[in-house]
């Protein structure tokens, strides 16, 4: 059986404080010893980035405690408390990020060289669910545009893949089994070159003013704000430029379900739900779905001659 990410139902999950010490007290001591703890920030560590004041949404953000314990991350596990739970086996120190392809000065960055391409800003951007719960959170990292400027994509490059770390020591969601046959790893994603370069498309490496923890996808991500949220690779080891559209995870795990594109459309449902509404963790009211998750305005023009029910 090929389980879907469709097919776990959203229950907010909380731990009290003494939990989430206890949880990175774990990850500390689980780093290793002498030079590996040196080069391990531990969990928690600070990350300074300046507030951005044109991507900033008015709802106030989810508390810290649901966004790092009610997690999508099936590398884990599908439960959406594997994550948090099982963090502590992910190293995300020593890293590094393989960009090439299609590109004239491919190069594999190091994690502390990719922190200091452009500064940090911190953003706060809506994430939806395509199981129609969101969060706000305040997202630390800088236009992902920066970084591909620097292999200089060439005039064949039309889309860009990302590709998650395959580890199954790291990441015990991938050994074979009920939840290691959920997907075929290593999770991919992609995007057209144009979305990649948008401002809005994020390369992210923290979040509520601390380096990303290791559930919510140290220690480097993408969050695209206008797409469902498992579109935004999380602990990414390769960014692949190419001239044909990439074969993205989910896609080929439900291709009737979830499409290449992934633009939030409260026109289009699920085909077990509706996506006209949502509920914000930490809400119990439900609020209406916002076509491009509130970011039509910077985005929509993307788009433009589309069919946007075809191309879901």
């Amino acid at each position: 059986m090929r389980l879907r990410y469709s097919d776990v139902t959203p229950e907010p999950l909380y731990v009290s404080r003494r939990e989430l010490m206890v949880g990175a007290a774990a990850l500390a001591l689980t780093a290793g010893a002498g030079e590996a703890v040196a080069a391990t920030p531990p969990a928690g560590a600070s990350l300074k980035a300046t507030p951005n004041s044109a991507y900033r949404v008015a709802d106030p953000p989810t508390k810290m405690e649901a966004a790092t314990t009610y997690n999508n991350f099936y590398e884990f596990g599908t439960n959406k408390d594997d994550p948090a739970r099982l963090a502590a086996s992910l190293k995300p120190r020593p890293w590094h990020v393989q960009v090439d392809g299609l590109c004239a000065k491919p190069k594999t960055f190091d994690i502390e060289e990719i922190l200091k391409i452009a500064p940090l800003e911190e953003r706060i951007y809506v994430l939806r669910c395509v199981e129609a719960w969101s969060m706000v959170i305040p997202w630390i990292g800088y236009s992902l545009a920066a970084l591909l400027k620097k292999v200089e994509p060439t005039g064949q490059a039309k889309y860009v893949e990302f590709t998650t770390l395959k580890d199954p020591e790291q990441f015990p969601g991938q050994k074979g089994g009920f939840f290691g046959g959920s997907l075929d790893w290593p999770y991919t994603e992609g995007l057209r070159l144009d979305e990649a370069m948008h401002p809005l498309t994020l390369l992210t490496l923290g979040m509520y003013g601390q380096v990303l923890p290791n559930q919510n996808g140290a220690p480097v991500r993408i969050v695209i704000p206008w797409k469902y949220g498992f579109k935004s690779a999380k602990s990414i080891v390769r960014i692949r430029l190419t001239d044909t559209e990439p074969k993205t995870a989910w896609n080929k795990a439900a291709p009737q379900e979830y499409g290449f594109y992934s633009n939030v459309n409260p026109a289009v449902d699920h085909p077990r739900w509706s996506q006209a509404t949502e509920r914000r963790i930490g809400e119990f009211r439900r609020r209406q779905t916002l076509p491009f998750n509130g970011y039509a305005d910077q985005v929509a023009s993307l788009y433009t001659g589309m069919d946007l029910k075809k191309n879901y």
